[in-house]
């Protein structure tokens, strides 16, 4: 991976995941895949590699991550999914060839048409917010309860309650905030 670019924040559901490659979307905003190599790496990271990208392939993935975006934040939010990132997460779930696979260890693995085949990472992402969207997992749909940030996040937590879509960033960062203003109040009051 390359080093000059923001660390990816991974998670265990490979399309919210994707939305979280654009970060901090309500503050100042953290682009994670800038280039077409930061999606190879991203892809290549989440099990999806492959050899080349061009700027339409970025642009299109952006695109998906967008209406992947989109649609959680309106399940998030109960309100109607919006039918042009429906469109989207259909089309790109349709336009790909990817096989999962099964490896020796058991695990699931996914093989794409051929090596430079962005597309097909593409409808495996889009597929798995397909799933995650329809209330197929089990788990839900959340915002992050930052202010600036307002990523969506699969909730699997036994109760559902979870705040943050990352306790190691935006949870502590909160954390942190809660703290220094009590310190302050606690200063001003023993003055």
């Amino acid at each position: 991976m390359r080093l000059e670019y923001p660390d990816f924040r991974l998670g265990n559901v490979l399309a919210t995941s994707f939305t979280g490659t654009l970060s901090e979307r309500h503050g100042d905003a953290v682009e994670r895949i800038p280039t077409p190599h930061r999606l190879i790496d991203w892809l290549a990271v989440n099990g999806l590699a492959v050899d080349s990208c061009t700027t339409a392939q970025l642009d299109l993935a952006r695109e998906l991550r967008e209406s992947i975006h989109a649609a959680a934040t309106a399940v998030a939010i109960q309100d109607a999914l919006p039918a042009s990132a429906v469109q989207v997460i259909n089309d790109c779930s349709a336009q790909g060839r990817a096989a999962a696979i099964l490896t020796p260890e058991g695990k699931r693995r996914w093989r794409l048409s051929s090596a430079s085949c962005v597309e097909d990472a593409l409808s495996v992402i889009a597929a798995d917010a397909i799933s995650v969207i329809a209330g197929e997992r089990d788990g839900k749909l959340a915002l992050c309860a930052s202010p600036t940030c307002r990523a969506a996040f699969f909730d699997t937590s036994q109760s559902r309650t979870r705040k943050w879509c990352d306790m190691n960033t935006c949870g502590n960062r909160q954390k942190k905030a809660r703290f220094h203003a009590n310190q302050r109040k606690n200063l001003r009051s023993a003055e």
